[in-house]
């Protein structure tokens, strides 16, 4: 019976959900969701007197309290890899020389790195000539010729 606001365990069921959730979504949100019900819980149940508004509102501010702070704890903590082109394929060929297998023509060509070929933007080039791979631009690489 809800006299005087949800009861304490209803707390606890959304906690629960909200676990649920996480698992199902992991986006590490709904995990403090569901802590700061579960303590909006606990407080319910050692202070019965509390309105259901003070409780909304005490996971209200908890909620966005915890989320602010996981984010500003976790910004620093990200590590610098050795590798930090490591999942950007196309970024590790920067600086690269290769040969233009198809001519650079208006603008767009073709090079050919190790065993995959990759569409080239840059100036118009003969077919042979020695590049350098100066950026990536999605899936094209910009290149410019190389000085000897």
């Amino acid at each position: 019976m809800m006299v005087n606001g949800p009861e304490f365990w209803w707390w606890w069921i959304a906690a629960v959900v909200l676990l649920i959730l996480e698992v199902m979504v992991p986006a590490t949100f709904f995990l403090w969701l569901a802590i700061s019900a579960a303590v909006v819980g606990i407080l319910s149940w050692l202070i019965p007197a509390v309105g259901w508004e003070a409780q909304v509102l005490v996971f209200a501010v908890l909620s966005v309290a915890s989320v602010v702070a996981w984010r500003v704890y976790l910004k620093p903590r990200t590590e610098a890899s050795d590798q930090p082109t490591l999942n950007r394929r196309g970024e590790q060929y920067i600086g690269r020389v290769v040969t233009l297998t198809e001519p650079i023509a208006n603008g767009t060509g073709r090079i050919r790195v190790g065993e995959t070929t990759w569409g080239a933007e840059g100036p118009d080039l003969p077919a042979g000539t020695r590049i350098r791979i100066a950026g990536v631009s999605g899936t094209r690489f910009r290149v410019e010729r190389e000085v000897e």
